[in-house]
């Protein structure tokens, strides 16, 4: 028997147990914070945006003349960029100035009444307001983007402090902003388009629109785009506050042809007023109607065609397929009024037009519908028409049909063709040289227009002609509210070739189509 001291024993008994290698103790289990640098970057990002634009909006704007006119320039964000030229209360221009996150505000406070009515009753002087008024616009956006560097750092850090709490953070939401502005300014730089201001569009008061947006016939010169077409903007902006405030008499250019072209009117009495108006807003020389001016063609809807001599300009129609031969020949028997079928072609304020009535009458539930199968067809008897006449020495310039498909069928016959149909504006330059125009429907789709949630558009457009060449210069598109009918927006478009032509100084050729702009 091995006996054991009572002492080592009780030692044994007392010892802590020891920790072999192979069985690590276990840690204590808490909840550790996981590092998170995308949501403080977003954060961040957050706070250098909201204070980019608080500085932006508190201080950054400058108050600049610019030629009769003193204005307030601003930086604001923008998804799209470009420039917005606000002529409170008559409305507003937008220009595709640049692209770039930043949009450029230009609100007109006043004129200088002595050298506004020295510019209105001496528009000679209006060769040395371009540079003037270049200069003013170059120092003014130069002030403009001094103040705007302030205003973004200054907004950003004090936001960073007042988030953070540490000097270092503000500063770097600081120099994050300026970097955003910088490179900002950068890409407006790269893109800026200094022709954007002969393509404007205008929101505002219908009988505003012909003398602000001015007439398309000064596209056509020799001068610099960017001064010369600024110049006659801010001279336009200068008429129309002209002592009295009250808008002058539209002049158009003597040497363009104006063709108003509507189309889809679908019974809509309110049509013939806003048609009536545009007439004597842009002083048309003719109006075309590419159908559908009718809803079911029948003889109880022939009154409503009554106001058409009235409406002060020679009046030019093709069949639609909502509009029966009875309403044809009712409208045949109309003073003013000439109707084309067939491919016959009539010259009518300087121009000679040729049309063909849409083959179809598709409220007639009676008959089986052709489709695009007749549509073809009949666009092929109206080119065939085209090349007899340009055969006999009388070419035509506008061709008129009312559905695309048969208006397409005239390619390289016609410089022009006009058609409606599909309720929306659109333009196309088809393979061999002939622009198709499509007009949306001036009726705002007639009873149709309620069916959705918002009321369709009134739609038309103003085809600017040269009367020498019978080319087309510029289109204005015309966009009413269905329900506000006493406003409008208007996009100014230019074919590719005027544009062309402009940056050499040359006359686009007669004897070409030319392509339109999309």
């Amino acid at each position: 028997m091995v006996r054991v001291p009572v002492a080592a024993l009780n030692r044994r008994l007392h010892r802590k147990p020891t920790r072999t290698r192979t069985t690590p103790a276990l840690p204590d289990l808490e909840l550790a914070a996981r590092p998170r640098p995308w949501l403080n970057a977003l954060g961040l990002t957050a706070v250098v945006l909201a204070g980019a634009w608080l500085g932006l909006l508190v201080v950054g704007n400058v108050r600049a003349p610019v030629g009769p006119m003193d204005t307030t320039m601003a930086l604001r964000p923008s998804l799209t960029g470009g420039t917005k030229i606000n002529v409170s209360p008559l409305g507003a221009l937008t220009l595709d100035s640049h692209i770039a996150p930043v949009r450029l505000d230009v609100n007109i406070d006043q004129l200088d009444p002595p050298r506004a009515q020295a510019l209105v009753d001496h528009p000679e002087r209006l060769s040395g307001l371009q540079d003037e008024v270049a200069h003013d616009v170059e120092h003014g956006t130069l002030d403009l983007a001094l103040r705007s560097c302030v205003a973004v750092v200054t907004g950003a850090t004090a936001l960073g402090l007042a988030v953070y709490r540490r000097p270092r953070r503000a500063v770097t939401a600081g120099g994050l902003a300026l970097t955003l502005l910088a490179a900002s300014g950068a890409c407006a730089y790269a893109t800026w388009n200094p022709r954007s201001v002969l393509e404007p569009r205008f929101s505002g008061l219908l009988s505003s629109a012909p003398s602000v947006v001015g007439n398309a016939r000064s596209i056509v010169t020799e001068f610099d785009v960017y001064q010369q077409e600024l110049a006659r903007l801010v001279t336009n902006v200068t008429k129309l506050y002209d002592v009295t405030s009250t808008l002058p008499a539209y002049q158009p250019d003597p040497a363009t042809l104006r063709v108003l072209h509507v189309s889809d009117i679908h019974l809509n009495p309110a049509s013939w007023k806003i048609i009536a108006s545009l007439v004597k807003q842009y002083k048309v020389d003719v109006i075309v109607d590419s159908g559908d001016t009718m809803d079911h063609g029948t003889a109880a809807e022939n009154g409503f065609l009554d106001p058409i001599p009235d409406l002060g300009a020679p009046y030019v129609w093709v069949r639609g397929n909502h509009d029966s031969r009875a309403t044809q020949r009712y409208l045949e028997r109309m003073k003013n009024v000439h109707v084309l079928d067939d491919g016959r072609a009539r010259t009518v304020a300087g121009l000679r037009f040729a049309g063909i009535g849409d083959p179809q009458y598709t409220p007639d539930r009676s008959v089986a519908p052709g489709g695009d199968a007749a549509e073809r067809l009949a666009g092929d008897r109206l080119a065939s028409a085209l090349r007899d006449q340009r055969a006999a020495g009388t070419p035509v310039d506008v061709a008129i049909a009312h559905e695309p498909v048969a208006a397409r069928e005239t390619d390289g016959q016609v410089p022009l063709v006009l058609c409606g149909h599909l309720h929306h504006e659109g333009t196309e330059l088809l393979k061999y040289g002939t622009r198709l125009r499509m007009e949306g429907s001036t009726g705002g789709s007639g009873l149709r227009a309620v069916e959705g949630k918002y009321p369709d558009p009134i739609q038309a457009s103003i085809l600017y002609v040269d009367r020498d060449s019978h080319r087309l210069q510029a289109w204005d598109e015309i966009k009413l509210g269905g329900l506000g009918l006493t406003t409008a927006e208007v996009s100014r478009h230019l074919p590719e070739d005027v544009l062309a032509h402009r940056r050499t100084g040359t006359t686009p050729s007669p004897g070409t189509a030319s392509p339109a702009t999309p």
